[in-house]
């Protein structure tokens, strides 16, 4: 899991970091208590502790990588995780915006931005710039324009609300496109496909919530269950970027 570099103290705090991480989210999914109206049992607390705790394990896995060639690649993910966390805290409602939706959406493109960044800069230093990924890339922003359609749009009058959350549908679709062009070229960067494709799964189900009136039991957990994953999976993709650098 972890490049042969690492010394035993540095791999035994990622772990360390990745175990707190899911007894906060899945800690708090089993212990916590349905609200009222019985859409999460997850508390606020203890969902943003865990975006707060991969916020860590981005910036450590740069502090790690600063020195080597996955530098650049980790910075990136570290400022994408951390937009995210951002992006959790406005959408908790926790932040003086007068749309905590639109913030979130801003939040969260800027994190996509960086990951898309991190994804095409490591894909032209390791040379996978395999023309496979381009088609790639084409169904994912294909599966982002029908999903932002069925979900938000359908029958509904065009909004900024909605433009919006098709540009952010697309920058997902194109996290994830890239994500599935790196793991097609790279084994190693399978699990960062798999989360890219979770992240884009949760903001599906919580773009029906809040666009299409999509409602069933626990669906906010249902939510942070895809995303925290798909989040955790994106972070720890700099093992993967410091073994393919040979860092």
């Amino acid at each position: 899991m972890f490049p042969a570099t690492l010394t035993p103290f540095q791999r035994t705090g990622l772990l360390i970091g990745l175990l707190l991480w899911a007894v906060l989210l899945f800690g708090g999914f089993v212990f916590g208590r349905p609200d009222p109206a019985n859409t999460r049992r997850m508390p606020t607390s203890t969902r943003l502790l865990s975006s707060a705790v991969l916020v860590l394990a981005g910036w450590s896995w740069y502090a790690l990588a600063r020195e080597t060639a996955a530098a650049r690649y980790t910075l990136a993910v570290a400022l994408g995780m951390s937009f995210g966390l951002l992006g959790d805290i406005a959408m908790a409602g926790l932040l003086p915006l007068s749309n905590r939706v639109i913030g979130g959406i801003v939040a969260f493109g800027v994190g996509h931005l960086c990951y898309i960044a991190a994804f095409l800069g490591l894909g032209g230093q390791a040379g996978l710039t395999g023309s496979g990924r381009w088609p790639i890339l084409a169904v994912w922003l294909a599966l982002g324009m029908v999903g932002w359609y069925v979900v938000v749009q359908r029958g509904q009058p065009f909004s900024a609300l909605r433009t919006a959350a098709l540009v952010y549908a697309l920058l997902l679709a194109t996290t994830a496109g890239l994500a599935t062009g790196l793991a097609w070229q790279a084994r190693p960067f399978v699990p960062l496909a798999l989360g890219a494709g979770l992240f884009f799964l949760s903001d599906l189900i919580l773009a029906g919530q809040l666009f299409g009136g999509l409602s069933f039991p626990l669906i906010g957990d249902v939510i942070w269950l895809t995303y925290g994953p798909g989040q955790m999976l994106i972070v720890f993709s700099g093992a993967a970027a410091m073994r393919l650098t040979g860092a």
